[in-house]
């Protein structure tokens, strides 16, 4: 952060909020329009130090970070929005605190002071040249056409049975070692949870590999069919284990799941009876589907983006900015040498990757 904000910051007046999210909001008025708003409101960003992770014609959006105990983490997210000259700028605590100790008021405070101490920086006539520099950037005036692309890897169809038949052989193989686990009464709520997600996205990340099946929707049902399937098989094979360790008569496993009802869920010497057992499961299910739901995104999106050569993906991108169809975009990439669709298609996936990998950035 440059000195004369950190100068500054150490004046704020702070404004505290004490909630589940804690936030702040406030309004100023400028005379620029909204391309030179974006413009200068970037700049102010990169001298506050603060990532900026999205921007779009009217918003910007950034997060700053903060080191505690040697790990850096987005703390905070400030957005700013312009409408007929009226800014509107947030301020978000990310995390689990609720109450923010003044930041948010300060860091709004501070980018508002940090704009108009950038806009000073512009007379009339570099403005306007500020302008139209953006308006070529935006239209990818700049981009040169270039007259080769790199030729596309043999094409793969995607095979939905691999992610299938190796999310089955995972989700057993998870089910028998929680299994295994929780018989020796080592089983710790949140950890596991945490780690059965850890580890499934890890093996769905080569099973898309291995398969190149990416449509993220039917993915979304076999990553649900193997939460299911890991916990059910985790039950089963505490059944049986339980038999084989203690040499049990053989009652049936509906006849066991009843017992486990009947005997219910204990936490600290206070049974919580059938109820809380039925919850303990639904918390499960609920916390590994939220973990592998947040690292699927990402473990999709780089798969997506690599597997494509970057020039290409800006030679479809600049077309498709020149407002040009998709079906003239396919056409423009066969001159150039990707003539199969599912290469086409690859880099159409790549575009839909990086506008992900954008949205990943902004969650909060």
């Amino acid at each position: 952060m440059d000195e004369i904000f950190k100068n500054y910051e150490k004046t704020i007046k702070r404004k505290h909020s004490i909630n589940f999210t804690p936030k702040y909001r406030e309004e100023f008025r400028t005379s620029v329009n909204k391309i030179l708003f974006i413009a200068i409101a970037e700049k102010a960003i990169e001298k506050l130090g603060w990532d900026i992770v999205y921007v779009e014609e009217s918003t910007i959006e950034a997060k700053r970070k903060e080191k505690k105990l040697g790990v850096e983490r987005w703390t905070e997210a400030i957005t700013a929005s312009y409408a007929n000259g009226n800014i509107v700028v947030k301020s978000q605590s990310l995390g689990n605190e609720i109450w923010d100790a003044g930041k948010n008021s300060k860091h709004v405070k501070l980018f508002i002071y940090a704009f108009e101490e950038t806009l000073k920086t512009f007379d009339q006539q570099s403005l306007k040249e500020l302008e139209k520099e953006i308006e070529r950037k935006n239209n990818l005036d700049d981009y040169v056409i270039p007259e080769t692309l790199p030729k596309p890897q043999q094409a793969k169809t995607p095979n939905i049975a691999i992610p299938i038949i190796g999310g089955f052989i995972i989700s057993l193989i998870l089910g028998f070692t929680l299994a295994s686990i929780s018989v020796k009464g080592l089983y710790i709520l949140f950890l596991f949870e945490f780690l059965v997600a850890t580890s499934i996205s890890f093996a769905m990340k080569y099973l898309i590999k291995f398969s190149n099946f990416t449509d993220f929707s039917r993915l979304q049902y076999i990553l649900a069919a193997m939460i299911i399937l890991t916990y059910l098989s985790n039950q089963y094979f505490q059944y049986e284990i339980i038999l084989y360790q203690y040499d049990y008569e053989r009652i049936g496993f509906w006849e066991f799941l009843k017992l486990k009802f009947s005997q219910g869920f204990t936490i600290q010497n206070m049974n919580t009876g059938w109820i809380g057992l039925v919850v303990s499961w639904i918390i499960q299910l609920g916390l590994t589907g939220l973990f592998i739901y947040l690292k699927i995104f990402t473990v999709w999106t780089k798969y997506v983006v690599e597997r494509v050569p970057v020039e290409v993906v800006d030679f479809a991108y600049y077309h498709f900015v020149k407002g040009k169809t998709e079906d003239e975009v396919r056409n423009e990439l066969a001159k150039k040498g990707w003539t199969e669709k599912l290469n086409q298609d690859e880099v159409l996936e790549a575009i839909g990757g990086f506008q992900t990998a954008t949205e990943i950035n902004r969650i909060k």
